[in-house]
């Protein structure tokens, strides 16, 4: 890597290792915020100098490190730009790794997000999900129910499973997932009744269709499990991109009915392959049920990534409590572009961010301003 990527690296991985074990409550703190600020416009500056799309696209909306002065001024390049454009600070075919995402929402266009190390993704994954999903242990029997890595290398999410059995799996955790057959219902099944009467808690990992599934085919049967006490549900993915419609109501439902865990022990994870951090439900750090007494997903991240919900047709920030478009900063991204416009549509609150699905095209005039800048300024030296 060039001198200014090492520097880089070594700048953001002293932060997180700093300001890592904090909650989210703790990371909104004014020292956090303004070592967040000075190493924002820090990468800001590298990723104008290497990046030259997105340099570019900055320039087209007048932005540049002259004219920036804060983390939320940073222009959020929109997510199309990872399947249209090439985003690289390094270059590309030196890449540790090439992380493609799934194609479901355009099946002919896969964006693409180089990572010349892996250190930095790793390491953010290592102390969000230890500070999210094991807030109160240090391992965990894992049964990962979506693949690994081995399946898949150029998924984000199958690496993510994969880190997480190894760095907080104890030795009986395992893959429930296998290439060419899918997911193994009977044998996952099996190991469920298994832990009947366990005082061990354990941790069941997979995207949420993979859950849906699992739970028609115990359905189907007639199964019912009972969980250890402390278990815990993590799912990921939502259903975007699946031809049946499951409400998370319904979805939650069946997680207790089939389970025997309480809400109060489910994990929903928001991640982007754009992105090199994830979004957590608050649930295990904040055990008080809203007031119509159920437990209410509201997100945050670590102290390395923060949220603005801006205006779908201004992209100008709205107030607490408007719902908006999704423009996420994180750091850990920092070969890429650290400032990402979304196609999420979400509300933040006093105790973090509610999702509430995908903006509509009729929504999006600010958002189309923005990809034309980008496509045009792509175009045009």
């Amino acid at each position: 890597m060039i001198a200014d990527s090492d520097i880089m690296v070594q700048d953001i991985l002293a932060f997180m290792e700093r300001f890592g074990s904090l909650t989210a409550d703790e990371a909104a703190g004014t020292i956090v915020y303004e070592a967040f600020n000075k190493l924002a416009l820090q990468l800001f500056r590298y990723q104008f100098q290497y990046n030259a799309p997105y340099r570019k696209y900055c320039q087209a909306r007048r932005k540049s490190p002259l004219n920036v002065r804060r983390w939320d001024e940073i222009p959020p390049l929109p997510v199309l730009a990872f399947k249209e454009l090439t985003l690289s600070c390094e270059p590309p075919d030196e890449a540790e790794a090439l992380f493609m995402t799934s194609g479901t929402t355009h099946a002919d266009m896969r964006g693409c997000n180089y990572h010349p190390t892996l250190r930095v993704w790793d390491r953010s994954m290592a102390l969000s999900f230890k500070a999210y999903v094991l807030p109160d242990t240090e391992k965990m029997t894992i049964l990962a129910i979506s693949p690994g890595s081995d399946q898949n290398p150029n998924s984000s999410l199958s690496r993510y499973m994969s880190q997480a059995v190894k760095l907080y799996g104890k030795s009986d955790s395992r893959f429930f997932h296998h290439a060419g057959s899918g997911l193994d219902m009977e044998a996952l099944a099996s190991a469920l009744q298994a832990v009947r009467g366990c005082d061990e808690p354990i941790l069941i990992m997979g995207t949420t269709f993979s859950y849906v599934h699992f739970l028609d085919y115990c359905r189907d049967r007639g199964l019912a499990f009972v969980l250890p006490a402390n278990s815990v549900l993590f799912d990921t993915g939502g259903l975007k991109g699946q031809a049946r419609e499951v409400s998370a109501h319904e979805l939650y439902r069946d997680f207790s009915s089939i389970f025997g865990v309480g809400c109060s022990r489910f994990v929903n994870m928001y991640g982007m392959t754009e992105l090199s951090t994830q979004l957590y439900d608050r649930t295990l750090l904040h055990r008080n049920p809203d007031a119509d007494g159920q437990f209410y997903q509201k997100k945050s991240g670590p102290a390395w990534v923060r949220t603005l919900v801006l205006d779908p047709g201004t992209l100008e920030p709205v107030g607490e409590g408007n719902s908006g478009i999704l423009a996420h900063f994180d750091l850990a991204n920092w070969n890429a572009v650290m400032a990402v416009l979304t196609e999420d549509l979400g509300v933040m609150t006093g105790n973090g961010l509610v999702l509430e699905g995908r903006l509509q095209g009729s929504e999006a005039r600010g958002c189309s301003v923005a990809a034309d800048q980008l496509l045009q300024a792509d175009r045009h030296e």
